[in-house]
């Protein structure tokens, strides 16, 4: 169906090339204005230093450039979508919003409403797979159920998978399609929406090959360098989701299979949306967790006497990232030394990571604690003193995070291991109705 005139939301596909929604407005309509709207719902939310806030902002600054360029513009908003999309779509005079799908909670009862509301106005709105390589229902069981286990899944997925699906979607070829503008807008400022900038560094969007190649040898060490820091990336859409399969597709079934880990948590979002907030497996919501702030804060500001758990804690405040093999330790630290509810830890990952994602962080957050989908079983418990000789055995990574590591102003541990271990056990078993 071709429309005169059509608005394309930019939300996690902060990109012009490879864009699947973008390529879909411009092949179905005459002219398209593009839209990126600072959502006041979610802003509001953040502290005013959030450096993903500056992140965003700059890739803004940088497509609202290169679609003036082209002698067009992006119309940047702040406030709620639910208000600002019928609002422009009616202002604009469009009789079609597009954009590409997200599957989380608020994003989905979001969309409803806008669809519902466009509807009332004979606007349609037409949604495009673009965050993902399958969605939704494209890989199920046989019996037509959604997969709760990843490795059948990763396996049908690889099944299903061929080229057709990591193909580009060239948007960029068809922007002759982008409606003219002759005075453009001015960008509103982060001063304006409510925000410092935030001088943290952000990595390169450039995909390191050698370190695709590398990684199923170096990946489970921190002080390596061997992961390809593009998980911000992807979160945000500066980088396709095809083009990164496209480059490791060869090179790595290890990295490919961190790629489905993403599909299978943004599936099982979808399918289970109680997940984000309540355990996966809900007889786990009646576990007795421990309510020791002291120790949480600890925990918090890296203080916990256990070095390779603080120099992740240390990292993810300094930088807002944290090695994936540490993520895992410290998780398991705080749901199964300290006792605490995961939903601290997830919460606090939420604020300060720059990757953060809902669905994955939701889901490995639930597979450290035993209470997910494909979670580990709840009896284990990671040592952290054995998973510091087995990946910083040299203490690279303790060192460059712990200055006063082997020094009289390091804590002591604030749990004793044998003690939080036999506690964890003994809790999970009597919420669980296993004495």
């Amino acid at each position: 169906m071709q429309f005169n005139s059509a608005l394309f939301w930019h939300r996690r596909d902060l990109r012009m090339e490879d864009n699947a929604g973008l390529l879909k407005a411009l092949q179905n309509s005459k002219d398209v204005t593009p839209v990126f709207i600072f959502d006041s719902t979610i802003l509001d939310k953040l502290p005013l230093d959030d450096a993903r806030i500056t992140f965003i902002w700059n890739e803004i600054v940088a497509i609202k450039k290169a679609y003036n360029t082209l002698g067009s513009d992006l119309i940047v908003l702040h406030g709620d979508p639910i208000i600002e999309i019928p609002r422009l779509a009616e202002k604009r005079k469009v009789s079609a919003v597009y954009t590409n799908r997200d599957y989380e909670p608020y994003a989905l009862k979001r969309d409803e409403t806008i669809y519902e509301t466009l509807k009332l106005n004979d606007i349609a709105f037409i949604g495009a797979k673009d965050h993902v390589v399958f969605e939704k229902n494209e890989v199920l069981k046989p019996d037509g159920l959604p997969y709760t286990v990843f490795t059948p899944y990763s396996r049908r997925w690889k099944a299903f998978f061929n080229e057709n699906y990591i193909s580009s979607y060239p948007s960029e070829k068809h922007l002759s399609k982008l409606k003219k503008i002759a005075v453009t807008e001015e960008l509103i400022s982060l001063e304006q929406l409510g925000f410092k900038k935030n001088n943290s560094t952000f990595p390169s969007r450039q995909v390191d090959l050698k370190k695709i190649s590398n990684y199923q040898e170096k990946r489970n060490f921190p002080s390596a360098n061997g992961t390809t820091m593009m998980s911000v990336h992807l979160r945000f859409g500066t980088v396709s989701i095809r083009s990164l399969v496209n480059q490791c597709i060869k090179k790595s079934e290890t990295y490919l299979n961190e790629l489905i880990w993403r599909d299978f948590y943004q599936m099982i979002i979808f399918h289970f949306p109680h997940s984000a907030k309540d355990a996966f497996r809900k007889q786990y919501d009646l576990i007795d967790w421990e309510k020791d702030m002291d120790n949480y804060e600890s925990w918090c500001t890296g203080k916990t006497g256990y070095p390779i758990v603080d120099a992740g804690m240390r990292e993810l405040n300094s930088t807002g990232f944290m090695h994936n093999r540490v993520r895992m330790v410290v998780a398991s630290f705080l749901t199964k030394h300290l006792l605490l509810d995961w939903r601290l830890g997830a919460d606090y990952f939420a604020e300060k990571l720059l990757d953060f994602e809902l669905a994955s962080n939701t889901g490995g957050w639930q597979w450290a604690a035993g209470c997910g989908c494909d979670a580990a079983p709840y009896f284990r418990v990671f040592n952290p003193t054995t998973q510091q000789q087995k990946f910083d055995k040299d203490l690279n990574y303790i060192r460059k995070w712990i200055p006063e590591f082997d020094t009289n102003e390091y804590p002591q541990p604030i749990v004793e291991h044998k003690f939080a271990r036999e506690r964890a056990l003994h809790r999970y078993k009597k919420g669980l109705g296993k004495l």
